[in-house]
Parts: C-alpha cells; sequence; structure tokens
C-alpha cells in the first residue's frame, strides 16, 4: 500500500513572501489548515518534509506558507511539484471508499472468474466514481463504482471482483 498521498500541486507563487498558491488534488481543501507540515521533492529531487504556515483558502485554491522558502524565486523552483502526507495523516474512510492510490493496479476478476485486466484509473463524476480497467487485448473497460458491479475490494491482495453489466463491453 502507498505510504504517502498527494493532497495538492504547487500552481505558483502568491505575493512577496515566497507564498504559494496550491491546487488542491483532496475532496478536502480545507483540509490544509489543520496539517502542520507536507511533504515535497525539492530543486535536488530529494524529498523534504517542509513546515506548512499561514494556510487561507482562496477560490479554488489554497494559498499557504512552505518553510525554507521565503520569497517568490524560491517558490518559483517548486512549481508543478507535489505536496505529500503520510497516510496517518490522510482523512479516515468510511465504510466501502478506499484511497484510489490504493486501488491503482489492482487486479480485477469477474464474478465468472474471467481475468478483466487491472485497475488503471479512478474517474470522479457527479453520480459516482467509474473505474478504468485496461484489459490484456489492449481495449478498456469503465466500471461504474455501484453495488451492482463492484462485489468486492480487496486492498491487501490487490484484487477486485466485478459483475458487469449489459453494455459495459461495448
Amino acid at each position: 500500500m502507498v505510504e504517502k498521498f498527494r493532497v495538492g500541486v504547487v500552481a505558483g507563487t502568491h505575493g512577496i513572501r515566497g507564498d504559494v498558491k496550491i491546487f488542491p488534488t483532496t475532496d478536502e481543501p480545507a483540509r490544509f489548515k489543520k496539517l502542520k507540515y507536507v511533504y515535497i521533492d525539492d530543486v535536488r529531487g530529494k524529498t523534504v518534509r517542509v513546515a506548512l504556515s499561514h494556510v487561507r483558502l482562496q477560490d479554488k485554491f489554497v494559498i499557504a506558507h512552505l518553510e525554507g522558502y521565503e520569497t517568490p524565486e524560491d517558490s518559483r523552483l517548486i512549481r508543478n511539484h507535489d505536496l505529500l502526507i503520510d497516510r496517518a495523516d490522510a482523512l479516515p474512510l468510511e465504510e466501502g471508499e478506499y484511497y484510489v492510490p490504493d486501488l491503482i493496479g489492482m487486479k480485477v476478476v469477474t464474478d465468472e472468474g474471467e481475468d478483466l485486466g487491472t485497475l488503471t484509473d479512478v474517474i470522479e463524476t457527479g453520480a459516482n466514481d467509474v473505474y478504468e480497467v485496461s484489459c490484456a487485448d489492449g481495449s478498456q473497460v469503465l466500471i461504474p463504482k455501484i453495488p451492482q458491479c463492484i462485489l468486492s475490494v480487496d486492498v491487501e491482495q490487490q484484487n477486485m471482483t466485478v459483475h458487469l453489466l449489459a453494455g459495459l463491453r461495448d
């Protein structure tokens, strides 16, 4: 299982004190206000732990200060870098919910025993998520995350059992 999760991407600088504008990749952007630190790949490509402070929400972005990035010039160096957190700092899950990084790469089989392929993406839609499965023949199958289709998920064993409703393969 993945030990660190991406919660945002540095979109650019903000102001003259080195603050950064973060595009959140989490469902709860307000969670940044509770975080004390994040991990980021620095300019040398080394993942470092950085204190997070002065967090505020602005439109669809989070504005924050990262320790060690004190000028706009410093902060420009980490533009487009991912911000990560430890699994222990991730939001708790409800029954039947999974962290997306734990699902990617999972083996998918049908309830009829057919090896369907590998889960390669989770697409968020308004109603429910959709799982994208890449099949061995190069095709892709989109499976809605609904109880009629997703029969079981075993994160530890990295496999999922699905029922394909009529028309999902077409």
